[in-house]
């Protein structure tokens, strides 16, 4: 009789324990922090600054046109302007700057998947694009793999413009990724929304800010420095390691780059063989004879009109979670803020729409050391092998991929991937993970918001 008791208590407690520990489960999974995903609703963003002019909204007009504009080799086919090639990554600067709107970053379908074939080119799709995303370029970190004693760092375009029918007699080859697998790392397209406030403010702000809060930083081992323009030495501020000083040089830069269009900043082909050059250089530059002032400029100039109108984005109302985030971000107790500095102020500009504005763009705008996991080992001006501009958050609500090589699309982990051996983002990442589940889920809220 007893044993009898002893199997009923055994399969009492077997069927009942098991919605009991099915609900605790259930409890702890949804009490658990979970990156909210990608804002929907109104883009709020890819729209002109406030106080713009009525002429520099119409600036700011055209210089949006010739960014969406895609390129071909020779112009011939309809509907596009000269230039593509030799070697790019996309035909068009709207492709890779489209989400949530013109000017943003990499959308959700990569439009690289389709320009590798298209107008009959016969390029590979390197393993690393995928249709999901993210666009990316690649970068060699050495000249002499494996030996590794030469630097290289600088990109190396995806795509070529062989086997294009506007391309007749071309025949050069990829880049063979492949074997170079552990000396190539990526880089996505920079979020360009509010760049015109970045570049309008002051070298001595962002110096100022550097020193700011010293104490509170130097207890968290944040420390984060200015990369600066080889020859008049004032601040960089664009691009993942803050390497460009300007718009007009980001743009250029870019256009020749990543498009492989040269232009009055970046005049030479980065591919000279003969029988891929169709065009005479700069393919794109200042219209002499144009009349009509909207069409004068060159595209780099009207890309940098757009980007610098470009208004920032406007961040969700707020609710007590997303406040309550937000206090925590900005406190020194955990230390978000120490880096992604909330606002900056403009200086006296040139432009009004830009002068001593307030720029909430949650960031210094200096490099810090990213430690091991984050490394990409490339050196670009005072940036060394692990350091990385920090990142300005505004717009991240409705961003989809996350980190310089868009390894992340979900915002819990691309805080976590910000510690590593080195990294200057351990303290607070430690403060991090030592809040409660709700605090860190304000965290992510209000990080969805901006």
């Amino acid at each position: 009789m007893f044993e009898s008791r002893r199997h009923f208590f055994r399969w009492a407690l077997c069927v009942f324990s098991f919605p009991i520990l099915s609900l605790v489960l259930s409890t702890a999974t949804a009490l658990a922090q979970t990156d909210p995903g990608v804002r929907g609703g109104p883009a709020g963003a890819g729209g002109p600054i406030a106080g713009y002019t009525l002429k520099e909204g119409k600036f700011f007009s055209a210089g949006k046109d010739a960014f969406v504009e895609v390129q071909s080799v020779q112009g011939t086919i309809a509907g596009t302007e000269p230039g593509l090639g030799p070697r790019f990554n996309l035909d068009s600067c709207g492709g890779c700057h489209s989400q949530p709107a013109i000017g943003g970053s990499s959308p959700t379908v990569n439009p690289q998947v389709a320009v590798a074939t298209k107008n009959g080119a016969t390029n590979k799709i390197p393993s690393f694009i995928t249709l999901g995303g993210p666009v990316k370029e690649a970068r060699f970190k050495f000249v002499d793999f494996p030996a590794n004693t030469v630097r290289d760092g600088g990109v190396h375009d995806l795509f070529t413009i062989t086997g294009r029918t506007d391309a007749p007699g071309c025949s050069i080859l990829q880049p063979d990724f492949a074997s170079q697998s552990s000396n190539v790392i990526f880089r996505i397209p920079t979020p360009t929304f509010g760049a015109g406030l970045i570049e309008a403010i002051t070298d001595s702000t962002i110096v100022a800010n550097k020193i700011a809060n010293a104490v509170a930083k130097a207890a968290l081992g944040i420390n984060g420095h200015e990369n600066r323009e080889g020859n008049a030495g004032t601040v960089t501020r664009f691009g993942w390691k803050a390497q460009n000083k300007s718009l007009t040089i980001f743009s250029g830069e870019a256009y020749n780059v990543e498009q492989g269009v040269t232009n009055e900043l970046f005049p030479q082909e980065r591919d000279e063989t003969p029988s891929c050059l169709f065009n005479a250089t700069p393919e794109n530059h200042l219209n002499y004879e144009e009349t009509n002032p909207l069409k004068i400029s060159s595209d780099a100039n009207n890309f940098t009109n757009f980007l610098r109108f470009l208004a920032p984005p406007i961040p969700a109302p707020s609710t007590p979670s997303i406040a309550n985030g937000k206090a925590l971000f900005q406190s020194n107790t955990v230390g978000c803020a120490l880096c992604h500095t909330p606002s900056l102020n403009t200086g006296v500009s040139s432009t009004t729409a830009l002068s001593n504005i307030t720029a909430n763009l949650f960031s210094d705008l200096l490099v810090h050391h990213m430690g091991t996991l984050l490394s990409d080992d490339i050196v670009q001006g005072a940036a060394g092998p692990d350091e990385f501009r920090t990142a300005p958050l505004w717009g991240l609500g409705q961003r989809i991929f996350f980190l310089h090589d868009g390894r992340d699309t979900d915002l819990l982990q691309a805080i976590e991937h910000h510690s590593g051996l080195g990294s200057e983002a351990n303290g607070s990442i430690g403060a991090f993970d030592a809040l409660t589940t709700e605090q860190k889920q304000d965290i992510l809220n209000f990080l969805r918001s901006l």
